[in-house]
């Protein structure tokens, strides 16, 4: 990758986290299977937004003829393991898990120390499989991926 590329895909990197905050919804359009069924061309937008272009970018994925990304292999949903590859380079080290205080108000923390303290005032978090600790390690799950 040239110091170019690179300088392309953090920039693309800071506007996605602009556009997209934790809990958001990314929608794939389906725009085109190959005749094996082996590649299909996704593209990517938010309710007021395309981000396509930036998640080729940042996944480095190859755009495609029919305004989408390349995506190759089958048996999955292809839409979502992109969202989940995507997410996961925007926030490398987690996330924080959308939660309710004592008085009802909602709450996401911004740190992983922040989650530690929001649960020592008793803020009572809904994570993945039951974790209640306000902080989700893994932020390929930061995003939700939807078909339309």
């Amino acid at each position: 990758m040239t110091k170019r590329q690179s300088l392309e895909r953090e920039e693309a990197r800071k506007e996605l986290l602009t556009i997209l905050k934790p809990g958001d919804t990314v929608y794939c359009i389906l725009r085109h299977v190959s005749r094996s069924g082996m590649s299909r061309e996704i593209s990517f937008r938010t309710v007021d937004r395309d981000v396509t272009y930036l998640f080729a970018l940042v996944g480095d994925y190859r755009r495609g003829t029919r305004d989408g990304l390349k995506v190759q292999g089958a048996g999955m949903d292809m839409g979502f393991a992109v969202v989940y590859d995507v997410s996961r380079r925007l926030y490398p080290d987690g996330f924080g898990v959308k939660g309710e205080g004592p008085l009802g108000h909602e709450i996401r923390p911004d740190t992983k120390e922040h989650a530690t303290q929001a649960v020592a005032k008793g803020v009572k978090f809904y994570g993945r499989n039951g974790d209640a600790s306000g902080w989700d390690n893994d932020g390929g799950y930061a995003l939700q991926s939807r078909w339309i």
